[in-house]
């Protein structure tokens, strides 16, 4: 699963994802971003890239409440071309969610869980293949909300967790986002990164806490 990602120096997002315009909405840097916390998502618009804020964690259209029932922030790769929940998203709203690494827990003896980060060697800010939705109140107001897709893990992810969020690479980025729609061309995306390509290592347990943000939660710690 992604429970944890961190993005900062935000205004690059600008020229990495080639956004038509500047975001009216920019995240503050984020060193511990948490469920429910709105950051900046990327999605196709009229054949532009555009940046529209979304609550992490996926509220169906269809929901009565916002804040009650499910609100999923990770979505399995095996069921989004199966269940009802996903369908409309995977085919019409279809999103890339900006980041510079995330968080994943190893379990160890005696119920410790010990905190990694995780991130590409080969791209600094890079984009979590995502979904979307459209929930609107009484009054017609939109809100949007996302969730990270997640897919088996490679080898070097084993070790640490049984899931992984599916790391898209930029030449992947505009068929993820194209408005045509091939469930045979998507899942070929939606797998594991390439092994040998992500640079992971312990980091402190502070990260725990969503209330600590700061760069110290993406430096190395001894084991």
């Amino acid at each position: 699963m992604c429970g944890r990602y961190t993005l900062f120096d935000v205004i690059d997002i600008i020229p990495r994802f080639n956004l038509a315009t500047h975001p009216q909405f920019m995240a503050e840097d984020n060193y511990n971003v948490a469920p429910g916390q709105r950051l900046p998502v990327i999605i196709g618009q009229k054949g532009k890239r555009v940046a529209e804020p979304m609550k992490w964690g996926f509220v169906p259209a269809w929901s009565k409440n916002p804040n009650k029932g499910l609100r999923p922030i990770n979505t399995k790769s095996e069921s989004l071309f199966l269940s009802s929940m996903w369908r409309n998203a995977i085919q019409n709203h279809r999103c890339l969610i900006p980041s510079r690494g995330f968080f994943e827990w190893q379990q160890l003896p005696e119920n410790r869980k010990v905190p990694y980060f995780i991130h590409p060697k080969d791209q600094k800010l890079f984009a979590f293949a995502g979904i979307y939705s459209i929930w609107k109140d009484a009054e017609d107001y939109p809100l949007l909300t996302f969730s990270i897709i997640t897919t088996t893990p490679n080898k070097e992810m084993q070790p640490i967790h049984n899931r992984m969020p599916v790391i898209l690479e930029p030449e992947q980025e505009e068929l993820w986002l194209a408005p045509a729609y091939s469930e045979q061309e998507l899942s070929k995306l939606l797998v594991p990164y390439k092994v040998g390509k992500l640079d992971i290592y312990r980091v402190s347990e502070d990260v725990n806490s969503p209330r600590n943000n700061d760069k110290h939660l993406v430096d190395a710690v001894a084991k």
